[in-house]
């Protein structure tokens, strides 16, 4: 299992994700999930992954080999093309072939063809986007309305951004809120762990502004850690009680 988040606001894009893979208790192990394609000045992208490994990366290694375009004889990878949408569209592509090629043989020996990607970046001359594409290969995008997608393990980082992230929020802020997101993810599910991959994509700007990976001990997550877990004790405390308890009767 894995933990990936995109935050989308105005002045950028965050994309996070932890490196922890998980084929039973005795078998955990590091990999990256979260992959930067850059030319400055002509296109930034972003893939997280999550989900089975072998599928994930079979894509990966499909979308730099590239995929002929039957119609123009074209040479068709990530980097390549034209739009984000249209390289939305060729993860898609890659996607079902892997699964025209490995899925029955997956369904055979009862493994469920379980990958997703969130893919987010910026081609010159186009706009800031943020995908996320489904096991199917098909996808959809992120909207000022809800400014944030996510992968993989995401039910607990989930109230974390619903609550705090707007697209007008801070991009150093919308980083802050998305390590909280993975501080509360990888407190209660042992299958996401440091570390940590970042991205931060400054709109516009045609290049990553920072490639992190936060390690075991490293100070700021620590702290960042140790603040929250204080400030949600705090807060807790600071709330009055229900009325209803402490010996009342219902009514």
């Amino acid at each position: 299992m894995t933990y990936c988040c995109g935050i989308l606001v105005r002045d950028g894009l965050v994309m996070i994700g932890d490196t922890r893979t998980n084929a039973g208790l005795d078998n955990v192990a590091t990999f990256r999930k979260l992959h930067v394609f850059e030319e400055p000045g002509k296109y930034v992208m972003a893939l997280a992954t999550a989900g089975n490994l072998s599928l994930s990366q079979t894509v990966l290694s499909i979308l730099n080999e590239g995929m002929e375009n039957s119609a123009t004889g074209e040479r068709e990878t990530l980097t390549n093309a034209p739009t984000m949408f249209q390289a939305a569209q060729r993860i898609g592509k890659a996607l079902r072939m892997v699964h025209d090629l490995d899925g029955g043989a997956l369904e055979q020996a009862d493994v469920k063809f379980d990958v997703s990607f969130l893919f987010g970046g910026q081609i010159k001359g186009r706009r800031l986007r943020l995908f996320m594409i489904y096991s199917a290969g098909n996808f959809i995008e992120c909207t000022i309305d809800t400014p944030y997608l996510q992968i993989g393990e995401h039910k607990y980082g989930k109230p974390i951004l619903d609550r705090a992230v707007k697209f007008d929020t801070d991009l150093g802020d919308a980083m802050k809120l998305g390590l909280i997101s993975m501080d509360s993810t990888m407190r209660s599910n042992l299958a996401v762990g440091l570390p940590i991959d970042l991205a931060i994509i400054r709109r516009d700007a045609l290049q990553t502004d920072l490639q992190y990976r936060i390690e075991p001990g490293e100070p700021y997550f620590t702290d960042l850690r140790e603040r929250w877990g204080s400030a949600l004790r705090a807060a807790h405390m600071a709330i009055p009680r229900p009325p209803y308890t402490g010996g009342a009767r219902a009514k």
